[in-house]
């Protein structure tokens, strides 16, 4: 006789809902990628150091901490889907900027606006993305990463493109502006209505839905943490159910459990941080070591970004199956291997092929890491609905602000080479604090734990 349960249909407009917010995080990761091809020429035809260059590109991350603890109350005051669409316009801009700056100081004004308006739209729609997510009763927060990464896969290849034809930078980047700032447009009628919801009002929608809170946590990645605490009891359950929280708490308390939960908070932004300087160095470092350092054509060496990029996506497409079956935490020490192994052998024995395969192996181990992150920051008890979020998304971005600069110094004082040296680091990083994050769920359990 089965056992198995039948999940009841998901209602359309929650459907259309998933369709509008990958579509959001597709234009996204396409209007940026456009623009890291055009990187070799820009700081060619700038004439800049290694270094000059980190520092203009530390600015987009620098505009992300400057603007990014904002998003929470733009979302609650504006909503999560018109913050996003709107933010998406203005990302574009900032890129645009960048692209065509004559000067140092124009490339990182262009760059600190367009990070800064990054980050207020990746936070709202990642909180968009889990609203959907909550309806959904499942985890699809995977499979909107994965669009990012099918946009940023599309960008890197139309950038390349453009480069090699030849088409002009502020021809080419006005286009791709304009078209994904169309697209983010027409997402927008798609997503969900009305104000952002609190936990009473979440919880009613999920149950008129035929999905409730609870079905949604036994599922493993489909609920917050603010929809598990309506009351004390729940509260406690959630904090006994978290295995890096409760054995503090055990001991001293709740002062003990709020230490303990920013030492939560803590390791998960350096697993995301770890994610974020492997993508840093695919974005910025990628095509200019491939054409400066090993000599390939621009349109070859765009396939550094493009390698990482794809390899990340098919990493997000298979990652919610895999986090499922092993658990974030498995997945997590997988990737780390991958990217320490990959990048670690790719630098001791160089080639353009080898390169560029290492460069897919570390998207493939860091995939998940940055998602996976985010859903467990968005648990932690003591906060308010999305603070965790916000907290991770700003603080990650410190792996993105000093990246570029220390591999540019390091370079200039070796090589770059050198620079990338800390790609395989990362990997270990995440390796080692990957037992923070979420352990496997025994098959056929009735688990409660939306951490377990």
């Amino acid at each position: 006789m089965s056992t198995t349960t039948s999940r009841p249909p998901v209602p359309r407009d929650i459907q259309r809902a998933r369709w509008a917010v990958s579509l959001l995080f597709l234009t996204n990761g396409a209007i940026f990628a456009n623009l890291l091809p055009r990187y070799p020429a820009i700081k060619d035809g700038l004439g800049l150091s290694n270094a000059e260059f980190g520092v203009a590109v530390a600015a987009f991350p620098l505009g992300a901490i400057v603007a990014g603890l904002a998003a929470g109350l733009l979302i609650r005051r504006f909503r999560s889907s018109r913050v996003a669409v709107v933010g998406t316009i203005i990302t574009g801009l900032g890129v645009l900027t960048a692209g065509v700056a004559p000067s140092w100081a124009l490339l990182a004004a262009g760059l600190f606006l367009a990070g800064a308006m990054d980050a207020i739209t990746d936070v709202a729609q990642n909180s968009h993305g889990l609203r959907v997510q909550r309806r959904y009763g499942r985890s699809i927060l995977n499979s909107f990463h994965a669009a990012w990464s099918v946009g940023a896969v599309i960008g890197g290849l139309m950038g390349g493109a453009a480069a090699g034809l030849g088409i002009p930078t502020p021809v080419h980047l006005s286009v791709s502006a304009a078209l994904f700032c169309v697209v983010a447009l027409l997402s927008y009628r798609s997503m969900l209505a009305g104000p952002e919801p609190t936990d009473e009002s979440e919880a009613a929608d999920a149950e008129a839905s035929g999905t409730s809170a609870a079905d949604g946590r036994a599922a493993g990645t489909s609920a917050t943490s603010a929809e598990a605490t309506s009351t004390a009891a729940a509260e406690e359950a959630r904090v006994e159910s978290n295995p890096s929280v409760a054995s503090v708490a055990a001991v001293a308390g709740r002062s003990a459990l709020r230490f303990g939960t920013v030492a939560v908070l803590a390791a998960l932004v350096l697993v995301s941080m770890g994610a974020a300087i492997v993508e840093d160095a695919g974005n910025t470092w990628a095509a200019v070591y491939l054409s400066g350092s090993l000599g390939a054509s621009i349109t070859i060496a765009s396939l550094g970004f493009v390698s990482l990029a794809g390899m990340q996506l098919i990493g997000r497409l298979v990652g919610d199956v895999m986090v499922d079956r092993l658990g974030q935490r498995t997945v997590a020490r997988i990737g780390g291997v991958l990217v320490a192994v990959g990048t670690g052998l790719a630098l001791a024995f160089p080639s353009i092929p080898g390169t560029i395969i290492g460069f897919g192996a570390a998207g493939f181990g860091v995939a998940t890491l940055i998602p996976g992150a985010m859903h467990a920051a968005d648990q932690l008890p003591g906060f308010r609905r999305g603070t965790g979020l916000t907290l991770l998304s700003w603080l990650m971005r410190l792996g993105f602000l000093f990246s570029p600069p220390l591999v540019g110094l390091i370079a200039d004082a070796t090589s770059l080479r050198w620079g990338l040296l800390v790609m395989p680091a990362a990997g270990v990083i995440v390796l080692l604090l990957a037992g923070v994050l979420a352990r496997r769920v025994p098959h056929g359990a009735a688990v409660h734990d939306p951490r377990a």
